[in-house]
């Protein structure tokens, strides 16, 4: 498909970032029909050697820089989470649609500044929660919202991953900075916020605990374990690491009233069990099915990123691309995966800023701002 702006030509983008930037964002944008015109990186000799592994045209290590290129209808920011703000801002104020990964900034305070700014302008502002689009994660939301397991009682979501168990990993030094919006709290557990708003609504109260599960240098954690209540009188907890030595574990179940609905895995089966037994659900035809993509070869050279480099993602975040291409052009979309907008970043914040305050302070439950 070739999108087509007011002035005949096709819609420009610009990536920030070179990592999770290029992996995803270059070939989302591509795959929704963008012109990719430039990526924006820190270091000169990387950001140079990505855009030719990715057939970027140009390079730059400053967004002002880029922004002056002809035809840039947008910019996507999948650079540091402490960057995010300023990146943010600076693309706003000069009239850019947007696409800003999560988390979405370093508390919800700066986060409703950058909201306020894109409203004020009026552009396309949306979040990086491309999992909206994920075959299970939709198929088990969309379960919840038809009734399918009466009114949701129990929450359990738990994700074990070994990527960084070794001390001896390699990542970013923001990475392992609390204060720079490091760790997996921000990395997977604004992900997992994310879709449990979309699934069964608002939180209002958390209690808990970001742990140290290898000895390694750092401020930030490796870990979370959080319990939840949410606005609708569900409970729940969400428990995750991405440093154990053990086979995965992955879990994600709503159990209800009348049933309970549940993800095989990482797959797009989700299931129900009720009175009846259990069945399969269908996958809707608009959510993503196509297979993984890998990258070009020898392109993943740390631990951080082959964490972002299994490809799981690029399907739906083409499809989020696509929803930011029909946003910008003024068609028509569905209401369903409705796209995350910085007005769900500033709650995704919300509810960051209640579990950090809950672990960092030892104050037990604390309410989420609403």
């Amino acid at each position: 498909m070739n999108p087509i702006a007011r002035d005949g030509r096709r819609l420009g983008a610009v990536v920030v970032g070179t990592g999770f930037g290029c992996f995803t964002h270059v070939r989302a944008l591509r795959g929704a029909g963008f012109d990719v015109l430039g990526v924006v990186g820190r270091d000169p000799a990387k950001t140079a050697l990505r855009a030719r592994q990715f057939d970027v045209p140009r390079a730059f290590t400053s967004l002002d820089d880029a922004l002056t290129l002809p035809g840039v209808d947008a910019v996507t920011i999948a650079s540091p989470p402490h960057t995010h703000a300023t990146l943010a801002l600076d693309t706003i104020a000069a009239g850019k649609n947007i696409i800003c990964e999560k988390p979405f900034t370093r508390d919800a305070a700066e986060a409703r500044t950058v909201l306020s700014a894109a409203v004020a302008a009026g552009v396309v502002h949306l979040l990086g929660t491309e999992f909206r689009w994920d075959p299970g994660q939709a198929t088990l939301a969309r379960a919840v919202a038809a009734g399918e397991i009466g009114d949701p009682r129990l929450v359990t979501v738990l994700l074990h991953v070994g990527v960084l168990a070794d001390a001896a990993a390699e990542m970013p030094d923001w990475w392992a900075a609390a204060d720079a919006g490091g760790g997996w709290l921000g990395a997977h557990g604004s992900q997992v916020i994310d879709q449990i708003r979309v699934a069964l609504g608002e939180f209002d109260a958390v209690c808990a605990s970001l742990p140290h599960v290898v000895d390694r240098t750092m401020t930030a954690e490796d870990a979370f374990i959080v319990q939840f209540r949410l606005r609708s009188g569900a409970v729940g907890v969400m428990q995750s690491t991405c440093s154990d030595w053990g086979p995965p574990i992955l879990e994600t179940r709503v159990t209800g009233s009348r049933g309970t609905v549940w993800i095989d895995g990482l797959g797009a089966t989700t299931r129900v069990a009720d009175a009846g037994g259990s069945r399969r659900l269908p996958v809707g035809e608009d959510l993503p099915t196509r297979p993984h993509e890998s990258l070009p070869e020898g392109v993943l050279q740390t631990s951080y990123e082959r964490m972002h480099g299994h490809g799981l993602d690029l399907a739906p975040y083409t499809c989020l691309a696509e929803r930011f291409r029909d946003l910008i052009l003024g068609h028509p979309v569905p209401d369903s995966p409705r796209a995350a907008t910085f007005v769900d970043g500033v709650a995704g914040m919300t509810v960051l800023d209640a579990i950090r305050r809950s672990a960092t302070e030892g104050r037990g439950w604390v309410e989420v701002e609403r």
